[in-house]
């Protein structure tokens, strides 16, 4: 299976960043196939509301800046996983500019998904795991897991055994 994984996060070598690299290894240890784009350092504006991918474009969007690689990365990837860090009971902006910019897909071609959250604070998820709920089901997908983690879990041996086992279960 080919899975693409978005990771919101600004940071590098974050906490988000290191549930996504025990998630991959993971996977990779049962034979998929893990693409991660770092969708936190990339340059990915907001959708315009435009219609220019529903009227004129195909399908495509008219704004070409970092989301073209992610785009094509969307169009063969058999699994979503998005990750992102919590800042204030939200996505990390980077990510919800690139959930924005799904727009133009009528319903990716990705039937499975699953969501990677990391925050300092408990009890900052319940907005986001029902926006991603909704968009799975929109798609009309399989959510494969959520796992969250938050001070004092977050890059704790316990936690990233939990989502590398996530990964390896797939």
């Amino acid at each position: 299976m080919k899975i693409l994984v978005l990771n919101g996060s600004p940071h590098v070598n974050g906490n988000t960043t290191a549930m996504v690299n025990a998630f991959k290894e993971g996977a990779e240890s049962k034979g998929h196939t893990v693409e991660v784009i770092q969708v936190g350092t990339k340059q990915v504006k907001g959708c315009l509301a435009c219609e220019y991918c529903h009227t004129k474009g195909n399908g495509k969007c008219i704004q070409k800046d970092d989301m073209v690689p992610v785009y094509e990365a969307i169009d063969t990837a058999d699994m979503i996983v998005f990750a992102s860090p919590v800042y204030y009971f939200g996505l990390s902006g980077q990510m919800e500019c690139t959930l924005s910019r799904f727009y133009p897909y009528p319903i990716p071609k990705a039937k499975k998904y699953a969501l990677l959250l990391s925050s300092m604070s408990p009890g900052v998820y319940d907005g986001i795991i029902s926006q991603y709920k909704g968009t799975v089901s929109y798609f009309g997908a399989q959510d494969m897991g959520i796992i969250t983690a938050h001070d004092p879990d977050n890059k704790s041996a316990a936690k990233l055994a939990e989502v590398k086992k996530l990964g390896a279960s797939l």
